[in-house]
């Protein structure tokens, strides 16, 4: 793909994925919540200018600090997403304050990379941006899918999404945000 085709998916993807966090949602644990991520990584590893070959070593730490950035961001904006259970065992989610700073401060950190990337002269394509991307939704996904184990009420079925292991107490763990009552949209 070509570099503003991967510049408009990454956008797309950021505006779809943002908006929809910052709304009141029910969490679906039964969908394959690595999908998204997983297509967007393999579509930025097809890439050839993932790294740059005349500035090989460079590149490769810009890349690795990229999905270092990527996976604290998706950390970051997982922990401060508001996540509770309703008595009827459904759960839901609502981003915060703090992940609008979780994004900014990671959005910032991005941009100081690429501007020591340039500075360096290693040529930078959109494709470790993506990649990053991926890493951010993979971890944030993966977080909140296992949060949500530990908030479901017990139940007596045996295919239950919560590990048998798990002590009554656990289940019912506080979410960040308790406390806070949120109106639902549904759409």
């Amino acid at each position: 793909m070509s570099g503003l085709i991967d510049a408009l998916l990454i956008v797309a993807v950021v505006a779809l994925v943002v908006v929809r966090q910052f709304r009141t949602r029910r969490i679906d644990t039964d969908r394959r919540w690595w999908v998204v991520p997983v297509v967007l990584a393999v579509v930025a590893l097809r890439e050839p200018g993932l790294i740059d070959v005349h500035h090989h070593a460079e590149s490769i730490s810009l890349l690795a600090a990229e999905l270092f950035i990527g996976l604290i961001t998706g950390a970051g904006w997982a922990w401060t997403t508001r996540v509770w259970a309703e008595p009827g065992g459904e759960v839901w989610s609502r981003s915060t304050k703090a992940s609008v700073a979780v994004w900014i401060i990671g959005i910032g950190l991005r941009v100081g990379l690429f501007t020591v990337g340039t500075a360096l002269g290693v040529h930078q394509d959109t494709s470790a941006l993506l990649l990053a991307l991926a890493a951010t939704l993979l971890l944030r996904a993966g977080i909140l899918h296992w949060r949500t184990n530990y908030l479901r009420p017990a139940s007596p079925d045996p295919d239950s999404l919560r590990p048998a292991s798990t002590p009554s107490a656990h289940r019912q763990a506080t979410a960040y945000g308790d406390g806070v009552r949120l109106r639902k949209e549904r759409l």
